[in-house]
């Protein structure tokens, strides 16, 4: 069946969830896994939910981000290692996470997407779009959306 899945995360509680119900099938099926963080570009200034919350030296929000993106991939090794399922992590930059998710899947070889679904609502799923909408629209490979 599937031998390689990306989960991909953003850290939040759906993706946490994703990760989980990721691992599982993976469990399942005997499969490895690989969980991508597409970390934004360090800018001096600091987002919050795609609005600006405050300033900082690129430098800082680098660090910023390894810190962030370290520890949203560390606990999904931990929940893979949990359950005996082999594990890669990978973050790389990237301000549109979708097309990282695409092309992770494609250099890693996957056969499987496994992601959160993330249920934007009103004006900012008109403006931003569901990088889940731009992954299932684009991928080469079939994508099971965690709900």
């Amino acid at each position: 069946m599937f031998k390689h899945i990306l989960i991909p995360t953003d850290g939040s509680d759906l993706s946490r969830r994703a990760i989980a119900g990721g691992v599982e099938l993976a469990k399942a099926v005997g499969a490895r896994v690989t969980v991508l963080f597409a970390a934004p570009t360090a800018t001096p200034i600091v987002y919050r939910h795609f609005l600006p919350v405050g300033y900082m030296t690129p430098d800082k929000h680098a660090k910023l981000i390894k810190r962030t993106a370290e520890q949203y991939l560390e606990a999904a090794a931990r929940e893979a290692k949990k359950a005996s399922v082999p594990c890669e992590t990978l973050s790389v930059t990237n301000d549109f996470p979708a097309d990282a998710i695409l092309k992770t899947a494609r250099k890693r070889k996957c056969d499987l997407i496994y992601m959160a679904s993330h249920g934007r609502r009103g004006v900012s799923a008109v403006l931003l779009g569901s990088e889940t909408q731009k992954v299932l629209a684009h991928a080469d490979v079939p994508v099971l959306v965690h709900r």
